[in-house]
């Protein structure tokens, strides 16, 4: 199929390459003339702004927006609209709140225009290993960009899991409980840490144990990696937040996901072993910045294996 992909980032991008390798046509566009360059160089048709984005597109029209989530998504996904007609489908793939589907799906629904929420996980590993991709959204809307979704995600890693709102509710779920289990990884290794009399050698044990958290912890620690130049300082993408939220609407009692969220406040006033290793694992999974320590030269960035 071809498919628009708004948005050029490390995950846009990335997904337009994948999309590209199974035999789909990828119409990029981003504000940054390198990002359309890289992607174009990759086999994109490269549009210069929205207008040729949409003449560059054939009925039924479909564009995946992967932009931060917020005013930018709700910018392009408005901008969009002004140019799609009825039959047409806008999939928001980014962070949004999952309140926010509903209300959106309404306005373009006044048009005709199909809404598809799709949580989707698998950070800077996706282009290889493939998407979990949550999807929420009608029937007739998730049809029209289901070729894309299945060539997304690995085998077994997509699912329509329910109406408008749905992909996103169950992707700040999965972001919670993330939340809880690198935590977990974070303070273990932190008790191992402190046992000096087995003068453990903690990236061995990472290595040993089996898991693909651990897996990552395990690239974080090698002795190239740079571990000891991170400063413990993690941020939050805002998932986590809601999570707790709703568990606390909900009357749910979720203590270790809002004992992770608040671990990572408290990881901006304070700089500790177990942080460090988290703003690490952050780092392996997602591409996602991590702070240095004053002096620091660099932090080497691992790449998938295959």
């Amino acid at each position: 199929m071809r498919i628009a992909m708004v948005g050029l980032g490390k995950m846009g991008a990335n997904m337009s390459e994948r999309l590209i390798g199974a035999g789909h046509e990828v119409v990029a566009f981003d504000l940054s003339e390198a990002a359309r360059k890289a992607v174009g160089e990759k086999g994109a048709v490269v549009a210069d702004d929205l207008d040729d984005l949409t003449t560059k597109l054939a009925p039924p029209r479909a564009a995946w927006v992967m932009v931060p989530a917020g005013p930018p998504t709700d910018s392009t996904i408005a901008q969009l609209a002004e140019r799609f007609e009825s039959g047409d489908v806008i999939v928001d793939g980014g962070n949004s709140n999952y309140k926010e589907a509903k209300a959106t799906a309404d306005r373009l629904a006044k048009q005709g225009i199909g809404f598809v929420d799709a949580g989707t996980s698998g950070g800077v590993w996706g282009l290889t290993e493939g998407y979990c991709l949550m999807v929420g959204g009608t029937d007739e809307a998730v049809r029209v960009v289901e070729p894309a979704l299945r060539s997304l995600a690995p085998e077994g890693g997509y699912a329509h899991v329910g109406p408008v709102g749905a992909g996103h509710f169950v992707k700040m779920v999965h972001n919670g409980i993330e939340y809880g289990l690198m935590e977990a990884y974070a303070e273990g290794f932190e008790i191992m840490r402190a046992a000096p009399e087995f003068d453990l050698d903690l990236h061995e044990i990472a290595s040993i144990w089996r898991s693909w958290l651990l897996e990552l912890t395990e690239r974080a620690l090698r002795p190239e990696a740079g571990f000891d130049e991170i400063k413990g300082q993690v941020t939050d993408s805002g998932e986590g937040r809601w999570t707790v939220e709703e568990a606390i609407e909900r009357a749910v009692p979720a203590p270790a996901i809002s004992a992770a969220l608040y671990a990572r406040f408290a990881s901006r006033q304070q700089d500790s072993f177990a942080n460090k290793l988290l703003a690490a694992l952050r780092n392996q999974f997602g591409g996602h910045a991590v702070t240095l320590e004053s002096g620091a030269q660099g932090l080497e960035t691992s790449t998938p294996t295959v």
